[in-house]
């Protein structure tokens, strides 16, 4: 069996979010946008499939490095695909590599008849999620005060959630980021809530030293369960000092480049308490399990950054906590469980009792609408 083609499909749908100037997703009006999907194709006709992808890049880097490559060789792949972005790294990102292991994972499921979680080691069939937010808003109604926040705390808890992560307000927002609005936000939704909630607040890096060490030790006053990402990642001896001085576990590194081998450096340096990673930030299912085989080794914790089916069952192939699937990002004015038409079914269900079940179904489980994407593909770039 060789790997034959690279193929990039596109198709338009709507959606009700929007991005602001700095990246960050919030609530809009309905509007039209473009959603891709790649598929890795083989010589016998078996194939696998993942969202995303560009054609530009399929064809200008992916297909010169992998077709007439055996789909089985992952390794092999993906090391070729690594040492590759040395010269191409303006094209060809560690979402770029994602989007091309998680086809071939999927492809492997599918011609062995088996979902990827148990071709990876199965630990488990089901996660607890925690509801992760959006980032703070100016909107009437939405995530735009303290209390806010708290509103939808309840919301969150009235669906079954058993913990709740906080994305708070961040630039372009005038005023943000604020630590004092930061840590109102976190003493609100901890009053709402009650005092046995796991509660967990991602601050995106904005924060210097001392701002970090005043918002972790508040949330160690409010019995908080983690503080993720208060600074720059890039600065590891900052992260270093933080943790040193914090009781309240530090979360990282999320978005630092560098893979697995920047994971190892932050476990050796003593930078965080918990590490972190998910399939887009790292290059897909192979790495990011080289890095829970890392924290297994060195005894320490390892949570997922991020939802998808690519996660999902790496954590459910974990043999040390990943205690939480990440589910989100959530908002007041947005139904997370509205199934997208390019789907036939939400491809991350929870229970009422706050599970979220992994697929059984062969590969990665994409329950993929195929005469949705066929009636609505968009032709050229």
């Amino acid at each position: 069996m060789k790997i034959t083609d690279v193929v990039v499909e596109r198709f338009r749908s709507s959606t009700r979010t929007a991005s602001d100037s700095e990246g960050h997703g919030h609530p809009g009006p309905e509007r039209e946008t473009a959603i891709s999907l790649t598929r890795i194709v083989t010589d016998d006709g078996a194939w696998g499939v993942c969202l995303g992808g560009s054609q530009e890049v399929a064809d200008s880097v992916l297909k010169p490095a992998i077709v007439g490559e055996d789909p089985f060789y992952r390794e092999k792949i993906w090391h070729r695909l690594n040492e590759w972005q040395r010269l191409h790294k303006g094209v060809l990102s560690d979402r770029a590599i994602a989007v091309v292991d998680m086809a071939l994972w999927d492809l492997a499921g599918r011609c062995l008849g088996q979902p990827v979680y148990k071709l990876l080691g199965a630990s488990r069939d089901k996660v607890l999620a925690y509801a992760s937010t959006m980032c703070g808003d100016e909107m009437e109604g939405g995530l735009n005060t303290p209390e806010a926040y708290a509103d939808f705390a309840l919301k969150c808890v009235d669906r079954g959630y058993p913990a709740l992560k906080l994305h708070t307000w961040m630039p372009p927002i005038e005023w943000a980021p604020d630590p004092k609005m930061d840590v109102a936000a976190c003493a609100a939704v901890r009053e709402a809530v009650g005092p046995d909630m796991p509660l967990m607040l991602d601050c995106y890096h904005f924060y210097n030293r001392e701002q970090a060490l005043y918002i972790g030790r508040e949330l160690e006053v409010l019995d908080y369960y983690w503080l993720e990402e208060p600074m720059d990642e890039q600065s590891i001896s900052s992260y270093v000092w933080l943790s040193e001085q914090l009781d309240i576990p530090v979360v990282g590194p999320e978005t630092a480049e560098g893979k697995m081998f920047t994971r190892a450096e932050w476990i050796l340096q003593k930078a965080s308490d918990i590490s972190r990673g998910g399939v887009g930030d790292v290059g897909g299912i192979t790495p990011l399990m080289k890095i829970v085989h890392l924290c297994e080794s060195f005894g320490v914790r390892m949570e997922v950054h991020g939802g998808g089916p690519g996660n999902l069952h790496v954590l459910c192939a974990m043999g040390i906590p990943g205690e939480f699937y990440e589910r989100g990002l959530l908002h007041p004015f947005i139904d997370y469980d509205e199934v997208p038409p390019w789907f036939n079914s939400q491809p991350d269900p929870m229970d009422e009792e706050g599970y979220v079940h992994v697929s059984d179904e062969p590969g990665l489980g994409w329950d993929i609408n195929w005469d949705y994407v066929r009636d609505h593909r968009v032709d050229g770039p």
